[in-house]
């Protein structure tokens, strides 16, 4: 059960470095002028609570990231835990549980489509990502 639990920690940790560090590395130094750009006018426009215009392009490259960290942060998850069913599947929840919030705040930034794909693929991905580790 310990290895479970640290097993789900890790997880966590990694899916939460891959997310913030990609978006620093993607906005920082791939594109700076329009994937930058537009987290700079996502972050004042969630501080500001005004609209901001759409970017379905970002929203897809951002689901695409979720999708390829989710599957990572299982297959660790997995890795560390010795098993894939139970521990994926409570990181999957816990991430869940975040990603909620963090989606309802960001409500205004990306669109509908995205969130509901975004929030829908987090727990699949995550236990798809422990099934990538289990031994054959």
């Amino acid at each position: 059960m310990v290895k479970i639990v640290i097993g789900i920690i890790v997880g966590f940790v990694v899916w939460s470095i891959l997310w913030v560090g990609g978006e620093a590395f993607l906005s920082g130094t791939v594109s700076p002028n329009w994937l930058g750009q537009y987290s700079r006018d996502a972050e004042k426009a969630l501080l500001n609570k005004t609209p901001l215009e759409h970017d379905s392009l970002i929203a897809l490259i951002h689901l695409i990231r979720s999708i390829v960290t989710s599957i990572i942060a299982g297959y660790m998850c997995s890795l560390v835990a010795g098993e894939y069913k139970r521990s994926t599947l409570i990181l999957g929840i816990i991430l869940l549980a975040f990603g909620t919030t963090v989606q309802v705040m960001s409500w205004a930034v990306f669109p509908v489509w995205y969130h509901i794909l975004f929030l829908a693929l987090l727990i699949p991905m995550t236990v798809l990502g422990g099934k990538l580790r289990r031994p054959s």
